[in-house]
């Protein structure tokens, strides 16, 4: 039987660990391009097309993270489309980031006084006009601390592709788990990894949060 020891224990993680933060940073910044032009559409093409978002964000946030990878993974190959579990991660990833940062910004955008949107309507903006050079600035602050925040739900969510078979933080410590017989250490290693990742994310975004509230950090 082959001995693992603590480095070729926290070796392997490592390895792993790249897989995670390349897996959470194309959730996050595809799920913003992707909830930035739902945004648009939201707000700026009627009432209908506002409705179509709002069912694709209750969709996405109304059903578990889990299913929606299963979904994306075995789904697509009932259609004939076979997919990778990184191509099959990324899509859901993204789809599922996107629906919640749609809802954040939009928030945002809400909490924009409608003084702002008046004083830009007397100055015969368009509705485009309003939004880039008066609202979205403001809109940009407020929204900030919240983006970030949500990036810890976006890493911590990755662990859950493992279940179709990426090979990420998650699955890796699995593996190492059921090879080395040391699952209490293997997967202690995996929770201080994850703990290393997320907790100076939510530092940042607490401290963006007191700044915007002109509070000392």
């Amino acid at each position: 039987m082959v001995e693992f020891t603590l480095w070729d224990i926290l070796r392997n993680l490592l390895l792993a660990l790249r897989w995670t933060v390349v897996l959470s940073m194309i959730a996050f910044v595809g799920g913003g391009l992707v909830g930035a032009l739902l945004l648009c559409l939201r707000l700026g093409l009627g009432r209908f097309t506002g409705r179509l978002v709002g069912l694709y964000v209750q969709v996405f946030q109304g059903t578990p993270l889990l299913m929606q990878l299963f979904l994306a993974y075995f789904g697509l190959s009932l259609l004939g489309v076979e997919v990778s579990a990184w191509t099959a991660a990324s899509c859901a990833l993204t789809l599922y980031t996107s629906a919640y940062l749609v809802e954040i910004w939009r928030g945002c955008v809400e909490a924009v006084p409608k003084g702002q949107w008046e004083a830009a309507r007397s100055l015969a903006m368009n509705f485009g006009e309003q939004m880039r050079h008066v609202i979205l600035p403001q809109a940009l602050r407020l929204a900030i601390a919240p983006t970030v925040g949500f990036l810890v739900q976006v890493i911590k969510g990755t662990a859950l592709a493992s279940v179709i078979g990426f090979v990420e933080l998650t699955k890796t410590g699995s593996m190492m788990a059921n090879a080395s017989f040391k699952p209490f250490l293997v997967f202690g290693c995996v929770a201080l990894m994850y703990f290393v990742l997320c907790f100076p994310v939510s530092l940042l975004a607490r401290h963006l949060e007191r700044n915007r509230h002109g509070r000392p950090a």
